[in-house]
C-alpha cells in the first residue's frame, strides 16, 4: 500500500481555493497567476499547429525543434553551458519537472535543505520521493536570503541535494550573485547536488538573476528548472523544461516523464516554439507592468492597512509576503488573518504558514491581478480596517 503518501500535505493554497469559490465577487489575490494574455507569437503557433493536424505522439522527452531551441536559450541568456538538446526534457509545467527530477535523483532517507518559507510542492515532492526536506530559514531583514553559515550547518552525512529558488515564491527574495557563488562552493565542497528552480527568472526588479549552472563546474551537479508560466503568461497552458547532464540521472528523469505523461501536449509545445522563436518584448512589457502593480499595492498597503500589515517590496517575483503587526490582535495567526480578509473583505490571499513554520505572521498576496482588482482589494482593506484619511 502507498501509505507513505498519507504523510504528504496538499497545499492549503487548495483549501483557499476552496473558499474562495464561496465567495461573491472575490478578489483573487490568492492567485499565483498573471492576468496578461499570453504573446500572439504563442497562440499563433498552437492555432497554426492545430491547422496542420500536429495533434499526434510527439518524443517523450520533447519536440525536437522546442528542446534545440531552450538548449540555446539556456546557453545564450543563463550562461549555462548545454551543448546538447539531448540534455533537455520538456515537462507538464515546473511542477512535473520538480516532480521527475526529485523521482531521478533522490533515495528514501536522503536529505534535501529547502528554503522556509517555500512553494509548497518543493517540500511535497521530496517526500513523494520518499526523501527528507530540511528546512532553512530565508530572513525578511537580510531580503528574504539565507544566513548562510546556518545553511551549511545543516548539512549532515545524509544530505544530498540543495533546493535553491530565486527569485523566490513566496517572499520575492533574489539572491546575489555572492550568495550563489557562496552556495555553489557549498555543493561542491559537500558533494551536493543543487536543483535551482529558476521559474520567476524574468520577474526581476532589483539586482540580477544568476543562474548557479553558469559558474565553473557547477552544470555538473546542478539541475536547473524552468518555466514559460510566467514569462510568457502560459500558466494554464503547463509547460516548463529542466536540463539534466548526467546521461544517467537523465534516464531515470526521462522514465518518470514518460510514466507520468507518455508525451507533453504537441499543440502546447509548437506554442513554446513560438514563444522562442518570436520576439522577446512581451517580457520586458510584463516586467514594466508588474513593477507598477507592485508599487501601487503596496501604496495602498502602507495608506489603508499599515497598522495592519508591513513589510518592504519584493525584489522579484510578483508577490507580497507581508508581516501581520502584533496590534492586528486576535487576528495575528496567517489563517486566522487569511479567513478573515476572504470572509469579510472578499479578498484573497494565502497564510504564510503554508509555505513552512518561518512563514507564520505573514500572508501572501500576488499582485500580478489586474490594477482595478487590486485596487477593489486596497479599498476593501481600508474599510475593513476602518482607516480613514
Amino acid at each position: 500500500m502507498a501509505a507513505y503518501l498519507d504523510g504528504v500535505p496538499l497545499s492549503g493554497i487548495i483549501r483557499i481555493r476552496d473558499l474562495m469559490f464561496t465567495v461573491k465577487d472575490p478578489f483573487r489575490l490568492d492567485q499565483g497567476d498573471i492576468s496578461f494574455d499570453a504573446p500572439d507569437t504563442v497562440k499563433s503557433a498552437m492555432t497554426r499547429a492545430i491547422a496542420e493536424n500536429k495533434t499526434h505522439y510527439v518524443p517523450t522527452t520533447g519536440v525536437p525543434r522546442l528542446r534545440e531551441l531552450i538548449a540555446a536559450k539556456l546557453r545564450d541568456k543563463n550562461r549555462i553551458p548545454v551543448t546538447d538538446p539531448d540534455d533537455v526534457l520538456v515537462t507538464t509545467g515546473g511542477i512535473q519537472g520538480l516532480y521527475v527530477v526529485c523521482q531521478a535523483i533522490l533515495e528514501p532517507a536522503d536529505e534535501v535543505l529547502v528554503p522556509d518559507p517555500e512553494w509548497p510542492p518543493a517540500a511535497g515532492h521530496v517526500l513523494l520521493a520518499k526523501a527528507v526536506p530540511v528546512a532553512c530559514p530565508l530572513y525578511e531583514s537580510n531580503g528574504w536570503r539565507y544566513d548562510l553559515d546556518e545553511l551549511e550547518s545543516k548539512i549532515t552525512a545524509r544530505t544530498r541535494v540543495l533546493y535553491l529558488n530565486t527569485p523566490q515564491n513566496p517572499t520575492g527574495g533574489v539572491l546575489t550573485r555572492s550568495d550563489v557563488e557562496r552556495l555553489a562552493e557549498i555543493a561542491r565542497e559537500h558533494n551536493l547536488w543543487v536543483i535551482s528552480d529558476e521559474s520567476y527568472e524574468d520577474v526581476i526588479f532589483d539586482g540580477e538573476h544568476v543562474s548557479i549552472a553558469s559558474l565553473p563546474g557547477m552544470y555538473e551537479r546542478t539541475i536547473p528548472l524552468y518555466t514559460f508560466s510566467k514569462s510568457y503568461a502560459m500558466t494554464g497552458l503547463r509547460l516548463g523544461y529542466v536540463a539534466i547532464r548526467d546521461a544517467a540521472i537523465r534516464d531515470r528523469a526521462k522514465k518518470a516523464l514518460f510514466y507520468t505523461a507518455s508525451n507533453i501536449s504537441s499543440v502546447v509545445q509548437y506554442g513554446g516554439i513560438g514563444a522562442l522563436e518570436g520576439s522577446q518584448e512581451c517580457i520586458e512589457q510584463f516586467r514594466t507592468e508588474l513593477r507598477a502593480r507592485r508599487d501601487l499595492f503596496y501604496r495602498g498597503i502602507r495608506e489603508y492597512a499599515g497598522e495592519v500589515f508591513s513589510g518592504e517590496p519584493p525584489a522579484g517575483a510578483f508577490y507580497a509576503f507581508l508581516r501581520i503587526r502584533a496590534q492586528a490582535g486576535d487576528q495575528s495567526s496567517s489563517w486566522r488573518t487569511a479567513e478573515h480578509l476572504i470572509k469579510n473583505g472578499r479578498i484573497g490571499c494565502v497564510p504564510g504558514v503554508d509555505f513552512g513554520a518561518h512563514g507564520e505572521g505573514y500572508l501572501r498576496f500576488c499582485f500580478a491581478r489586474e490594477r482595478r482588482e487590486l485596487t477593489g482589494a486596497l479599498e476593501s482593506m481600508k474599510t475593513l480596517f476602518g482607516v480613514r484619511v
